[in-house]
């Protein structure tokens, strides 16, 4: 089992799809990470070598910003809008959708649970 970025990839799947379990990496950039490595795109993560390994973890560590530091920079842009005031911002703190979706209906995932409203008295 490989261990790049903190993160134990499983070794029993291609590299391309293993990488992808590092917050950050999806399959494009697994891609052209393993291109830069040059790995193939089918080795089975148990089968790397050493070599690999290191060429894999080298590429990642200096030319790609993954798990914790991405994180922490994307909170912090986050943050910054809703510093600002930015309508993005305001969308953020309120917990609702930020990217223009409607609310009238869905937006359950960002909105919570429903809530009752007690009806009209008679």
């Amino acid at each position: 089992m490989a261990r790049i970025a903190g993160v134990d990839l499983p070794a029993n799947k291609r590299v391309e799809i293993a990488l992808t379990y590092i917050y950050g990496i999806g399959r494009p950039k697994a891609h052209t990470i393993l291109d830069r490595a040059k790995v193939g795109h089918g080795t089975m993560v148990r089968d790397l070598t050493e070599d690999e390994i290191g060429r894999i973890r080298r590429i990642i560590t200096t030319e790609e910003t993954v798990e914790g530091d991405l994180r922490k920079n994307i909170g912090l842009d986050i943050k910054r809008l809703m510093d600002i005031g930015s309508y993005r911002g305001v969308r953020h703190r309120k917990g609702l959708p930020v990217r223009g979706q409607r609310t009238h209906t869905n937006a359950r995932t960002r909105k919570g649970k429903r809530k009752a409203i007690a009806g009209k008295k008679k």
